[in-house]
């Protein structure tokens, strides 16, 4: 994994980079002492993981987060635990309190490269509607399931939870993506953290659908599309 250091104390990255020289995973692209130059080397070079400080002049941490449209995986690093909640908030995948243990910093790494590999798997392999079926990768499988089974899909982050009649399978993918793979035919987004398969939706309102006796929220945007499908009874 290629990563870089920002901090604006030249000890601080000091320690991370002999941190990273110690593991054979890691790779360190750069060093940078603010945001500005952590974004003129992410313009250049491939950046799998940034180890991020938060308070910085200028532009802090959690703002130069927010300022990115393509994100790599961030691990944040700071002498203050007041922005824990807000770092996790904007999907860090750890947080680093300063003096930093190497051993605690090779569990965020580790925490990182786990997810770095799971994003690098193509979770939907194949969706098909002539074979009424997707795979979706879940606990280090794959995971063959029936169109007619999947009952709701819901966001979680990074992540999705599919609902089927009695459990569910969580899997990293984005919702548009999956919307993607879901056929039209049968699915319907209702909501930016909720996609329904008509076929089991047992009520409807403009604003509630209830699937599987869970009430499930329509957004406006949504809204339109959704009720004229489901009167005009077009679920097949």
């Amino acid at each position: 994994m290629n990563c870089i250091a920002v901090d604006d104390e030249p000890l601080a990255l000091d320690v991370i980079e002999a941190y990273v020289a110690k593991n054979p995973d890691l790779t360190l692209v750069a060093r940078c002492n603010n945001a500005a130059e952590a974004s003129e080397v992410l313009k250049k070079h491939k950046v799998d993981l940034m180890f991020l400080d938060i308070n910085m002049p200028e532009i802090n941490g959690l703002s130069f987060v927010r300022s990115l449209e393509t994100k790599p995986l961030f691990i944040f690093t700071t002498a203050y635990p007041d922005h824990a909640v807000e770092g996790f908030e904007l999907d860090a995948i750890d947080y680093l309190l300063k003096p930093i243990a190497y051993e605690r910093f090779e569990k965020g790494v580790e925490k990182a490269k786990e997810y770095f590999k799971l994003k690098n798997t193509s979770d939907i392999a194949e969706s098909n509607l002539e074979s009424e079926h997707i795979f979706v990768k879940a606990n280090q499988k794959l995971i063959k399931l029936s169109y007619s089974d999947i009952y709701y899909v819901e966001a979680f982050a990074d992540y999705v939870k599919i609902f089927l009649e009695d459990k569910k399978i969580v899997t990293l993918q984005t919702m548009k993506n999956m919307e993607k793979k879901l056929p039209t035919e049968l699915f319907s987004r209702v909501h930016r953290s909720f996609i329904v398969n008509r076929k089991h939706v047992a009520s409807f309102s403009t604003s509630i659908c209830e699937v599987n006796k869970i009430k499930i929220p329509i957004g406006k945007n949504y809204k339109d599309t959704f009720v004229s499908l489901m009167k005009d009874n077009k679920i097949l």
